[in-house]
């Protein structure tokens, strides 16, 4: 599938009707969810025939993505049921096949590298210091092949010294960096739009 045509299908998904700014709820938008399955495809073989979970799936936008693209089985987790209800009408919209279980994925009891690959808008963890490393921290423990991640560019020696020193992993390497596009959805956002530069992360966990 052409990059064009996986940000087409992506870009007619239904996003959150009412996010909850506890969660941070932004979606991610066709632009980069494309352009960060594609290349962890075309790139590196991370997605066709692999076990494929998205973490925090929020309206399932990157798990879409990974089905898209022929992943072999595809797992979407969230602790808002209301967001999962709109990710497997997307799917069915897609007609792929998803599977979705509601859960906090920082207490996940997954025992051992069970998927291949992991992909994942976090939180950035504004509202919530440090939520986007504990939903590394919880990706590292299950991926046995990559993890995907998008992470602000401002935490980028952060993010690096964390994966290497105390997440298991092998390598932490920032592919590209792109522009988040976040609309104002909140009523504290005083700016119709604000862009933001983040870093789309590829860590390698070490082989348990």
């Amino acid at each position: 599938m052409k990059l064009k045509q996986l940000e087409g299908f992506l870009g007619d998904l239904q996003q959150f009707s009412n996010p909850k700014v506890e969660l941070e709820q932004y979606p991610t938008g066709p632009h980069i969810a494309s352009r960060m399955l594609f290349t962890a495809e075309n790139s590196y073989g991370d997605i066709t025939d692999k076990v494929v979970a998205d973490f925090g799936c929020g309206c399932g936008t990157l798990s879409a993505a990974a089905a898209l693209l022929d992943a072999s089985c595809v797992i979407g987790f969230d602790v808002d049921p209301q967001s999962l209800e709109t990710a497997t009408l997307n799917a069915e919209e897609l007609e792929v096949e998803i599977d979705f279980v509601q859960c906090d994925v920082t207490k996940l009891e997954l025992k051992g590298q069970v998927v291949d690959t992991v992909v994942m808008n976090p939180p950035f963890g504004t509202r919530k210091k440090g939520a986007d490393m504990e939903f590394l921290s919880a990706a590292m423990k299950v991926a046995s092949r990559a993890v995907y991640s998008l992470h602000k560019t401002s935490t980028r020696e952060h993010i690096k010294r964390a994966a290497l020193r105390d997440f298991n992993a092998k390598s932490a390497e920032v592919i590209c960096e792109l522009r988040y596009d976040l609309p104002k959805l909140y009523k504290f956002h005083k700016r119709k739009e604000v862009d933001i530069a983040v870093d789309l992360w590829r860590f390698e966990p070490r082989q348990n």
